[in-house]
C-alpha cells in the first residue's frame, strides 16, 4: 500500500479524497493555485504545495507543476478527482512513464473511453446499445446542418472530449443546429482544447441512467447498481439518487452487465461510470463512460456501504477486489443534492464572494455533506460553482425525501446566493415525489425559471403563525430592558397584522397568538398552531414542534421585516398591530428606477467581451458583450433595436451584479 500520495485536484474532493487517505493510514499532499492558498483542503492535507497562479490551465491543467510536486515531496500515486486532468489520457501516461501510479484507468482505457467518437465503436462491437448518430468528427456548420437532417430531428450535437453540460447542444431545426455546432466547438476548443464535434439522436422524454463499475488489474469487474440523474437543468445534474425509481430489476441486470462487457473491453482498472439515456419503454443507449470518479459517487457508497476512493486506491495498489458481483448489497435509498453557488432567482447566474455563514447541517441520521468550504472563506470565480454535496440515506425514497427536505431546511449559507432554495421546491414537486421525470423536468416545470412565486406553502397560515411567534419573542425580549417607566412598561398585545407579498400589493392577515408553558398558540384564519419551540433572537435555525410535527425553518430580521426559509419557500413579513397595519396601507410606494436604458450585470464576473462600439445601431438579439465566471460564459444580447450611447465598462473589468455596462439612447 501507498505510503503518501498527491491529490492533483481542489475543493470538495479533494477534501473527499484525503478523508479516506487518513483512514487508510495514509499520507497526503494537496496541490494548490495561488487563489486557494486559504482553502480548506490545503489544510487538511498533511503538506500542500503551490503550483501556479488561479487560472486552472497555469495551475491544475499544469502536467510539470504536479509531477514536479509529487517528486519533490516523495508522492508515489496521484488520485485526480473528478474534472480538470482526471480523464486526460497523456497526463495518465507521463505519470507512468515517471513512475508514479495513477490512481484511475490505465492510460489506454482513458484514451478508448474520453474520445466519445472512438468509444461508441467500441461499444457497439461489444455489443452494448447505441444510439443511432454519426460517430465522425464534423468540419463545418453546414456538414452539420446536413446529417442532422439525415438523422431526423431532434438531435444531440457534442464535443467529442466534452462533459458537465459543456460543448453539447440539442437542435430542434436547420437554425439550431449551424448556430449549435459552432458553439459546441468554441466552447469544446476553450474548455478542453479539442474541437472535434459528432451529432446522434436526441431520445425524447429521456431519463439519464448511468452504471457504477469497478475493474481491478486481475481480470474482475463488477457493477454496483445503478444511479438516477435525470434531474438536470442545462445538462448539469441537480439531483442524483440510487437505485432508480424507473428501471426494472431485468433492465438494472441488462444495464449492468452490459457495462461491465464495456469496462471489459478495454481492460478498465479502477472505478468508472457507464452513462446510458433510457426510454419511456426502458429500451436503453450507452451515451460515454466517465473514466472516473463521479461527483455523485456517494449515492453508490450510501446503498452499497463500499468506499469508492477507498476501493480505487486499492486496485491502483495491485489489490484484488474482495469481493465479486453476488455480494454488493443494495441496502436502503441515497439521494444528492448538488449545492451550488448560484442564484436560482436571477437565472442561476454565478454567484461568488465571501461565506459569510456556513453551517451545514449535522451528519447524523443518515445525512452527509461532502464539501471543500468553511465559513469566511471565498467562493472564487475561477473554478465551478459547487459549494457541498449533500447526501441521505434513508429506508426507502418517501425516507430519503424527507431526510433530504429536512436537511436543505437547516443548511444555512449566507453572504452569497445558493440554489437551495430551489433543490427545497425540487423536493416538494409532486412530479418529482412520484418518480415521473425525465431529463426535461426542470424546463418542463420552470420554463421561465425559477421564481419564489413558483412555490407555493403546502399551508398558508404556517408562514403567517411563524412570523408571529418571531415577532412575539422578539418583542419578549424587549420587555426586559432596562430603565423602563414605572407604570409605561412595555405591553405585548395578542393580536397582529401579518403583511407580506410584493411592495405596493401586500397581503394582510390577522394573527392571535398567546404563550403556553413550551411555546406559543398562534390563530390564523381560523386555525391553531400549537409552537413549542426554545428558539432565541439571532439564531438562524427555527426549530420547533408544530401541531406534533417536527420542523426547521430559517429566519432573519431584516430592518422590520422577518425574511422565513421553509421547504423551498421564501416569505419576507411584516408583523404590525391592527392599528399599524391600517397605517401601512397608506404608506406610499416607490416605484424602482426605469433602467430599461441601460445593460446591467446580471451577475459578478469578468467582462471578456464588448461586442459594440458608441453610435452603433443594434437589432434585438445582437450580442453586446460576454461575462465569464466560474468557467461559464455568459452571453448578454439585445432584447430590442437601438443605438448605443455609452459605453460604461471595459473588457477585462470585473464586475460586480447590476453593474452598467451599456446605455442606450
Amino acid at each position: 500500500m501507498f505510503k503518501k500520495i498527491l491529490i492533483a485536484n481542489r475543493g470538495e474532493i479533494a477534501c473527499r479524497v484525503i478523508k479516506t487517505a487518513r483512514k487508510m493510514g495514509i499520507k497526503t499532499v494537496a496541490v494548490y493555485s495561488e487563489a486557494d492558498k486559504d482553502a480548506r483542503h490545503v489544510e487538511m492535507a498533511d503538506e500542500a504545495v503551490c503550483i501556479g497562479p488561479a487560472p486552472s490551465r497555469e495551475s491544475y491543467l499544469k502536467m510539470d507543476n504536479i509531477i514536479k510536486a509529487c517528486k519533490d515531496t516523495g508522492a508515489e500515486a496521484v488520485h485526480p478527482g473528478y474534472g480538470f486532468l482526471s480523464e486526460n489520457e497523456a497526463f495518465a501516461k507521463r505519470l507512468e512513464e515517471e513512475g508514479i501510479i495513477f490512481i484511475g484507468p490505465k492510460h489506454y482505457s482513458i484514451a478508448s473511453m474520453g474520445d466519445k467518437i472512438a468509444s461508441k465503436k467500441l461499444a457497439n462491437e461489444a455489443k452494448v446499445n447505441t444510439i443511432p448518430g454519426y460517430n465522425e468528427a464534423i468540419d463545418t456548420p453546414e456538414s452539420a446542418v446536413k446529417i442532422a437532417q439525415g438523422i431526423g430531428y431532434p438531435v444531440m450535437i457534442k464535443a467529442s472530449a466534452g462533459g458537465g453540460g459543456k460543448g453539447l447542444r440539442v437542435a430542434f431545426n436547420d437554425k439550431e443546429a449551424f448556430e449549435g455546432f459552432s458553439a459546441c466547438k468554441n466552447e469544446a476548443l476553450s474548455s478542453f482544447g479539442d474541437d472535434r464535434v459528432f451529432i446522434e439522436k436526441f431520445v425524447e422524454e429521456p431519463r439519464h441512467i448511468e452504471i457504477q463499475v469497478l475493474g481491478d488489474a486481475h481480470g474482475n469487474t463488477v457493477y454496483l447498481w445503478e444511479r438516477e440523474c435525470s434531474i438536470q437543468r442545462r445538462h448539469q445534474k441537480v439531483i442524483e439518487e440510487a437505485p432508480s425509481p424507473f428501471i426494472s430489476e431485468a433492465t438494472r441486470k441488462a444495464m449492468g452487465e452490459q457495462a461491465v462487457a464495456l469496462a471489459k473491453a478495454v481492460k478498465y482498472q479502477s472505478a468508472g461510470t457507464v452513462e446510458f439515456v433510457v426510454g419511456k419503454d426502458q429500451s436503453f443507449y450507452f451515451l460515454e463512460m466517465n473514466t472516473r470518479l463521479q461527483v455523485e459517487h456517494p449515492v453508490t457508497e450510501s446503498i452499497t456501504g463500499l468506499d469508492l476512493v477507498e476501493q480505487m486506491i486499492r486496485v491502483a495498489a495491485g489489490e484484488k477486489l474482495s469481493f465479486s458481483q453476488g455480494d454488493i448489497p443494495r441496502n436502503g435509498w441515497s439521494m444528492e443534492c448538488r449545492i451550488n453557488a448560484d442564484d436560482p432567482y436571477r437565472s442561476f447566474l454565478p454567484s461568488i464572494g465571501r461565506l459569510v455563514r456556513y453551517q451545514p447541517p449535522a451528519e447524523v441520521d443518515g445525512v452527509r455533506v461532502d464539501t471543500g468550504v468553511y465559513e469566511g472563506g471565498e467562493i472564487p470565480m475561477h473554478y465551478d460553482s459547487m459549494i457541498a454535496k449533500l447526501i441521505v440515506h434513508g429506508k426507502d425514497r418517501m425516507d430519503a425525501i424527507m431526510k433530504m427536505r429536512a436537511a436543505l431546511n437547516k443548511f444555512v449559507i449566507r453572504g452569497i446566493h445558493s440554489n437551495i432554495p430551489f433543490q427545497a421546491a425540487l423536493m416538494q414537486h409532486p412530479r418529482f415525489i412520484s418518480g415521473d421525470f425525465n431529463t426535461g423536468f426542470i424546463a418542463e416545470e420552470f420554463p421561465h425559471g425559477f421564481r419564489a412565486s413558483d412555490v407555493k406553502p403546502a399551508d398558508l397560515g404556517l408562514m403567517d403563525a411563524l412570523a408571529t411567534a418571531v415577532h412575539r419573542r422578539y418583542l419578549e425580549r424587549a420587555t426586559g430592558i432596562y430603565g423602563q417607566l414605572e407604570g409605561h412598561e412595555m405591553k405585548i398585545p395578542e393580536s397582529f397584522v401579518v403583511a407580506s407579498g410584493e411592495a405596493g400589493k401586500m397581503d394582510y392577515v390577522t394573527s392571535n397568538i398567546e404563550p403556553t408553558a413550551s411555546g406559543y398558540k398562534v390563530i390564523v384564519k381560523n386555525k391553531t398552531y400549537d409552537i413549542q419551540t426554545e428558539w432565541n433572537p439571532g439564531q438562524i435555525i427555527y426549530s420547533a414542534v408544530i401541531n406534533g410535527q417536527e420542523i426547521a425553518a430559517q429566519v432573519e430580521r431584516t430592518n422590520l421585516f422577518y425574511r422565513i426559509q421553509f421547504d423551498g419557500v421564501r416569505v419576507d413579513s411584516l408583523v404590525l398591530t391592527p392599528n399599524g397595519a391600517e397605517m401601512q396601507k397608506l404608506m406610499p410606494f416607490k416605484e424602482p428606477p426605469d433602467m430599461s436604458k441601460f445593460l446591467l450585470s446580471p451577475m459578478p464576473g469578468l467582462l471578456v467581451d464588448v461586442a459594440v462600439t458608441v453610435g452603433q445601431k443594434v437589432e434585438a438579439g445582437q450580442r453586446l458583450a460576454a461575462i465569464e465566471a466560474m468557467k461559464m460564459e455568459n452571453v448578454l444580447l439585445a432584447t430590442q433595436d437601438g443605438v448605443i450611447a455609452e459605453v460604461m465598462a471595459a473588457k477585462g473589468e470585473s464586475l460586480a451584479v447590476d453593474q452598467q455596462i451599456l446605455r442606450f439612447e
